[in-house]
C-alpha cells in the first residue's frame, strides 16, 4: 500500500514473527501447500506453533503464491508482502525495464517516493543504483526492509518511514514518485485525488534532475503536462501502466511493449486513410493505442489504412512482421448477422473461435453462447465497424 494511514501495532509485530527463525521455517513448509487444505494444514501446525503466528505464515503463504505472477518464483518465495502490495506492486520486468531507463540516464542516486514494498528500489537497486525507499506506513516499511536483506540488497536500499511531501530530495539525481491510486471505495480515476495528488508529483519531479511519475494507462493526454515525455507500457499484450518522464524529451508520446523492449515514438502523423479491408487485418498494442500512436505503427505496413476513422484496426494488402500489431489473414469481410455467422461456423466445422471485438456492442460471451461452436477447426472473429457500418470478419492469425 502506498502513502496510506499506518497500520496498528499488532500487523507490524506479527510480521515481525514472520522474520524469527520459527516464522522462516514455518514459510519454507508453507511454500508449496494447497490453500484448499488450509484448515487442515492451520490445525495441524498450530499443534507445535502458536495460532497467531500460523495464521500470520499462511496469510503470507498465500501472497507469496499471488506474486509469483509478478515477481517471478525464485524472488517471490523470498519476498514479503501486503495484500494491497501484492495487488500494487509494478510487474518485475516492467520495473526492469524502467530501472534501465535511470540507469542508461546516468542515475546513480534515486528518492522512491510512495515505495510500497519495493518492487521498483529492487529493480533499481539491482542496476547498479542507489535507492531512498520511502513510505510513510510503518508495516510496507518492515516489508521493504526485509525484502531488500532477503535479496541482498539491503547495502544499496534505505528505507525511511515518513510522509513523501516532507523529503528532501535535492541531494538525489531522479526521483520516481507512484502515488496510490485505490482509495476505500476502489480506483481512483481523478488525478488529484491520488496520495499524494499528481500535481504535487509533477512538482517534486521538476525539482530534479530526472524523474519519472507512475500513472493510470487511462490518464487522458490533456492531462499530461507539456514538459514531460509520457510513455505506455505493455507487457505481455497488457497495457500496465503510464509515465510521465521528466529530464528526457518533453512533449513526446511513447509507447513500450515488454518483454521484447520494441519502443515507439511519436512522429505526429496524421490519421490514416479509411480504405476497403484488405488481405490483412492489423490489430494494434493496446499500449500503441493508448499512447495515440496509430499512425505510426500504420507507417510501418505499407498500404496501412483504417477500417473506419474510429476504429483502432489497421488493414493492408500486405504482410509485414510488425512488433507493434499483430496480423490476421482475412477471409471473410461481412455484414454483421447472427444466423449467417452461426451458419458459417457450423458448414466450417468451427470448434474453436477467438472473438475480438472493437465498436461493437455485441457482447463475445454471449455470442459464443449462441454459436454453440462444435468442430476441429478454428477461427478467429473481429465484431468492429466497417466504414461505420457493423461488420464481422472472419480469419486466422497470420505468421509473415
Amino acid at each position: 500500500m502506498r502513502h496510506v494511514p499506518a497500520p496498528n501495532a499488532p500487523a507490524t509485530d506479527a510480521f515481525a514473527a514472520l522474520l524469527t527463525d520459527e516464522g522462516r521455517a514455518l514459510l519454507d513448509e508453507l511454500r508449496d501447500h494447497d490453500p484448499a487444505q488450509e484448515l487442515a494444514t492451520a490445525t495441524r501446525l498450530r499443534r507445535d506453533h502458536p495460532a497467531d503466528l500460523v495464521s500470520a505464515a499462511l496469510g503470507q503463504a498465500r501472497l507469496r503464491q499471488r506474486a509469483v505472477a509478478k515477481f517471478g518464483a525464485e524472488d517471490a518465495y523470498r519476498m514479503f508482502f501486503t495484500p494491497n502490495g501484492v495487488e500494487q506492486a509494478t510487474r518485475a520486468g516492467v520495473a526492469a525495464y524502467r530501472a534501465q531507463r535511470f540507469s542508461a540516464l546516468g542515475v546513480r542516486r534515486l528518492a522512491d517516493l510512495c515505495c510500497g514494498i519495493g518492487g521498483d528500489a529492487i529493480a533499481l537497486a539491482r542496476a547498479g543504483i542507489e535507492v531512498l525507499a520511502v513510505d510513510r506506513d510503518p508495516l510496507t516499511c518492515e516489508v521493504v526492509r526485509a525484502n531488500a536483506a532477503a535479496l541482498g540488497l539491503a547495502e544499496l536500499i534505505e528505507v525511511r518511514c515518513a510522509d513523501v511531501t516532507e523529503i528532501d530530495t535535492s541531494s538525489y539525481d531522479a526521483v520516481f514518485v507512484d502515488p496510490a491510486r485505490r482509495g476505500g471505495r476502489g480506483r481512483i480515476f481523478d488525478p488529484e485525488a491520488y496520495s499524494p495528488p499528481l500535481s504535487w508529483a509533477v512538482e517534486a519531479a521538476r525539482k530534479a534532475p530526472h524523474a519519472a511519475l507512475k500513472i493510470a494507462p487511462g490518464v487522458p493526454h490533456e492531462a499530461i503536462p507539456e514538459d514531460a515525455e509520457a510513455e505506455w507500457i505493455s507487457d505481455g499484450g497488457d497495457v500496465k501502466e503510464a509515465v510521465l518522464w521528466f529530464g528526457t524529451d518533453p512533449a513526446a508520446r511513447r509507447a513500450t511493449l515488454l518483454p521484447g523492449g520494441a519502443s515507439l515514438v511519436g512522429r505526429g502523423l496524421p490519421d490514416p486513410a479509411v480504405r476497403p479491408v484488405g488481405r490483412y487485418l492489423y490489430e494494434p498494442d493496446g499500449a500503441v493505442i493508448r499512447a495515440h500512436l496509430v499512425a505510426e505503427a500504420a507507417a510501418e505496413l505499407g498500404d496501412g489504412g483504417l477500417i473506419d476513422e474510429t476504429i483502432a484496426y489497421v488493414t493492408s494488402d500486405e504482410l509485414r512482421d510488425s512488433a507493434y500489431a499483430a496480423a490476421y489473414e482475412i477471409t471473410d469481410v461481412l455484414p454483421f448477422n447472427l444466423k449467417r455467422l452461426k451458419a458459417i461456423v457450423r458448414e466450417r466445422g468451427i470448434g474453436v473461435a477467438v472473438i475480438k471485438k472493437r465498436g461493437s456492442a455485441v457482447e463475445p460471451e454471449e455470442l459464443r453462447k449462441k454459436l454453440k461452436l462444435a468442430g476441429a477447426n478454428s477461427c478467429v472473429i473481429v465484431l468492429t465497424r466497417v466504414a461505420g457500418a457493423p461488420a464481422m470478419l472472419l480469419g486466422q492469425p497470420a505468421r509473415a
